[in-house]
């Protein structure tokens, strides 16, 4: 999901370029909080019952308007953030060629003045950490990491980064040829998310 904060709304995108904002209203509400000109790169979320039900994210994302209302009342959505594309900052703004790294910074610090339902999801470059996480967040329905590059600008029209349910090194913590000859660049930012689907 795309979240655009612009002057006057905010417009929600799936990835087929859907306008979804009318089923997830209550992250659209959440959205008009952040300064115009913001723009996100997420994926909404239900918590229930202390895991993540992705089968309720999917029902509502298929039911009508009306029916999308009643469920957000009982179960309302978060955003899981990923990244940020456009930064509100017009010095700043179009933040898809800066490093992973830089855009993640400035993502926390957007983040840091809201809190949920708009959050980060958790990200390291500590290997330990990210097999701790899988471990232990298991429980709460989380079923694999993403692995991301530190230096990679934001991967416009194509998937960027390497996804595994497990954390096996040759799965994820792996490495691409980019540049000449054998330059290698490993994919040290982790994070936990969602696997299947």
């Amino acid at each position: 999901m795309v979240l655009r904060r612009t002057d006057d709304t905010v417009i929600l995108h799936a990835r087929p370029g859907k306008v979804v904002a009318p089923y997830w209203m209550d992250l659209a509400l959440a959205g008009i909080t952040l300064r115009a000109g913001t723009v996100l790169d997420g994926e909404a979320v239900i918590w229930r019952e202390g895991r993540l039900d992705f089968g309720a994210a999917q029902s509502r994302a298929a039911s009508s308007v009306t029916r999308a209302r009643a469920l957000a009342a009982r179960h309302p959505a978060s955003c899981a953030c990923w990244d940020l594309v456009q930064h509100p900052d017009p010095a700043i703004s179009d933040t898809r060629t800066l490093p992973y790294t830089e855009r993640r910074a400035r993502l926390l610090e957007l983040l840091a003045e809201g809190g949920p339902p708009l959050q980060p999801v958790p990200a390291t470059d500590d290997r330990d950490g990210a097999e701790h996480w899988y471990k232990a967040l298991q429980a709460q329905g989380l079923e694999g990491v993403v692995a991301k590059q530190g230096a990679a600008a934001y991967p416009s029209g194509r998937r960027g980064w390497v996804r595994s349910a497990t954390l096996t090194p040759p799965t994820v913590w792996s490495s691409s040829s980019r540049g000449p000859g054998s330059a290698r660049n490993t994919w040290p930012w982790w994070s936990a998310t969602r696997t299947a689907g």
